[in-house]
């Protein structure tokens, strides 16, 4: 497949960009900043690297593509918006040139709390999500703006993120969210987002992903 990849000096950006040149898949990169993408990934067969404010760029790399695929978000607890806006251009770049297919990454609490959730594991996501409201209702824009698109998107919601390794051993429910969840890590986030870009079951939903 042709993939392009926004994000990809992310923790997960950087896992899906690995993964997918490993699976065989023609990669290109979208980075706010080239100079931070790791050696190993640019000499790993990049298709090429794009700069994320190059408008006519940005376009041509999601022009024909078979998926799009997003780590995009904020670099710390202060949200300002990142995540939508950056998703707003991905949208707009990709409507303009009749790409559809799209995932992202966002995060458990924008989704359902299942009902059956443990009372501690519904305490705790409850603590967090006001500890880092400013982080989820950004996130809750960006799915915002997905679902006003024309593009067939899918957002991809972990709870924590670890450093840990790929296990390709989690739990994934299309349309809520996993029982207890509380960890998944960057890289099985990224297995599971290449995995569901052929799944129709997963377009215009939101995907909970956790161990």
């Amino acid at each position: 497949m042709r993939i392009t990849v926004f994000g990809a000096t992310g923790g997960v950006g950087q896992e899906i960009v690995g993964q997918a040149l490993a699976a065989g898949h023609e990669v290109t990169a979208v980075v706010r900043d080239p100079d931070r993408l790791p050696e190993p990934l640019e000499g790993a067969g990049l298709h090429g690297v794009v700069r994320l404010d190059d408008e006519a760029a940005v376009r041509a790399a999601v022009a024909g593509r078979d998926a799009v695929l997003s780590g995009l978000g904020s670099r710390g607890r202060k949200a300002n918006g990142v995540a939508e806006w950056l998703t707003r251009r991905i949208v707009s770049a990709m409507e303009a040139e009749g790409a559809r297919r799209l995932l992202v990454v966002s995060a458990v609490p924008v989704g359902p709390e299942p009902a059956d959730d443990p009372l501690v594991d519904r305490l705790m996501r409850r603590a967090i999500g006001a500890a880092l409201a400013e982080l989820y209702a950004d996130l809750a824009r960006m799915e915002a703006v997905l679902a006003g698109s024309a593009t067939d998107w899918t957002a991809v919601r972990p709870p924590r993120l670890t450093d840990g390794p790929r296990t390709g051993v989690y739990r994934r429910v299309v349309g809520g969210t996993p029982r207890s969840s509380r960890t998944v890590s960057r890289a099985d986030v990224a297995h599971a987002m290449l995995a569901l870009i052929d799944d129709p079951a997963a377009v215009k939903q939101g995907v909970g992903v956790a161990y």
